[in-house]
């Protein structure tokens, strides 16, 4: 694990919590790691049968850390970003979130691949792509349309602006807004653990099925936009207007 990913197994309920607090969670490559190296192990062992995914602090996840992104940007398939797309968009067990706060980015597109999303009243989605001279990622611009609908997912992609918990709930990305959402996910997870195995893996399967070559297509062809974008004059700018504000 990554000194920033906690993992915390009870029962049956593994528990995946981003902790740099300090930074609204944002995600470094390590903790990329981290996550497609906690889910792929999850994914092979019997003893877990639904897994968590929080953010500490009162936060889910500030999106890239872009400092760290920066540093050492995704070149390929094999970089840690898309090795945790990967292993989330197949994770074959049932997949709950909590969020609270800040969901910037792939803190709003990871939800496309949970099966469950609990999230609280303060919890704030934003997908700033185009604002940073980039694309979409994790095939939201696939699944986010087939969620929310073409209109609002234009919405919220192309313009890039905030939208909070019951903007989210009416549109459909999340299930419920609570005021505990881990303690309501953590209760969903542990429900969903205690059916049978094998049946929820084949029914979570089914469900996925009709777009699922669909999503692993679009977020190979999202991610060869990604990183040619990155390296682009209009990134370039977005990036050095983001750190002059900061």
């Amino acid at each position: 694990m990554s000194d920033h990913l906690r993992a915390e197994r009870a029962g049956a309920v593994l528990r995946l919590t981003l902790a740099r607090p300090e930074k609204k969670n944002a995600l470094t490559r390590d903790m990329y790691a981290a996550l497609a190296d906690a889910l792929t192990s999850a994914a092979g062992d019997d003893d877990v049968r639904a897994v968590v995914l929080a953010g500490e602090g009162g936060a889910f996840t500030g999106g890239n850390d872009l400092a760290d992104f920066l540093m050492d940007p995704p070149t390929g398939t094999d970089s840690p970003v898309f090795a945790f797309l990967r292993a989330v968009s197949t994770f074959p067990k049932p997949l709950v979130a909590a969020v609270e706060g800040a969901a910037v980015g792939i803190g709003t597109t990871v939800l496309l691949h949970c099966d469950l999303v609990y999230v609280a009243p303060s919890a704030r989605f934003r997908m700033p792509f185009v604002d940073l001279g980039l694309v979409p990622e994790a095939a939201s611009s696939l699944l986010l349309p087939a969620t929310v609908g073409a209109a609002r997912a234009s919405e919220w992609l192309l313009l890039g602006e905030a939208f909070g918990a019951d903007d989210a709930l009416a549109a459909g990305l999340v299930n419920e807004v609570v005021d505990d959402p881990l303690a309501r996910a953590t209760e969903r997870a542990e429900a969903l653990a205690a059916k049978p195995p094998e049946a929820m893996r084949l029914s979570k399967a089914l469900l996925r099925r009709p777009l699922a070559a669909a999503v692993q297509a679009t977020m190979e062809e999202e991610g060869a936009l990604f990183v040619e974008r990155l390296a682009s004059p209009e990134a370039q700018a977005a990036f050095a207007a983001f750190f002059s504000r900061r």
